[in-house]
């Protein structure tokens, strides 16, 4: 049984969230973009999807790339940083239970070897993978320290249009390079 489906399997979680385990990854060792995000939201818990809601429209969007090519997993890896969704708190989800990184991440990470392009995507994500990490911010601001392999983004939620307003550059000069730089991964696939 190979690691994807080990992970699909997993019910490490189970009695510690508010549903049964279902994790959520998608990738095959061919992949070339890593979307290294947080967890789940209910409704990707819900479908099986990753990124099946309004933060995977508009993540797709900031992407540049279609529906189709995001959901192929010989292009793009999905692997979040919790693979069930955590439940919800205060101000918004849970954040992932450490037990998935803990017990998934290196075992994955080593699985897919083609790997050209990192995106990190959120707090949970940036700290795990970047040894000076700070804040969201801060990391996103740096985003040009970490081409040509990965790139921070903030969560693409709904919930973080107030960040991205009042950081104009975000869109003007972040977004473009992102685009450029997955067409330049991907290649052609018109």
């Amino acid at each position: 049984m190979d690691i994807i489906e080990r992970v699909r399997q997993c019910t490490v979680c189970r009695g510690n969230l508010p549903f049964e385990p279902r994790p959520v990854i998608q990738g095959l060792p061919t992949a070339k973009i890593l979307i290294a995000g947080q967890a789940p939201s209910l409704s990707v818990q819900k479908t099986g999807i990753p990124f099946n809601d309004a933060s995977g429209r508009r993540l797709r969007e900031w992407l540049g790339v279609t529906e189709a090519q995001f959901y192929d997993p010989a292009l793009f890896a999905i692997v979040p940083m919790a693979f069930c969704y955590p439940g919800k708190g205060k101000s918004g989800d849970l954040p992932p239970p450490k037990i998935c990184a803990q017990t998934w991440r290196a075992p994955l990470l080593a699985a897919f070897d083609q790997i050209e392009l990192t995106i990190l995507i959120g707090q949970y994500a940036q700290s795990y993978h970047l040894a000076d990490f700070v804040s969201v911010s801060q990391a996103v601001t740096d985003w040009k320290a970490g081409l040509p392999g990965q790139i921070a983004l903030p969560h693409p939620s709904p919930r973080n249009q107030l960040w991205v307003r009042k950081r104009p550059w975000f869109e003007a000069e972040v977004l473009p390079a992102l685009k450029a730089r997955v067409r330049d991964v991907l290649g052609d696939l018109e």
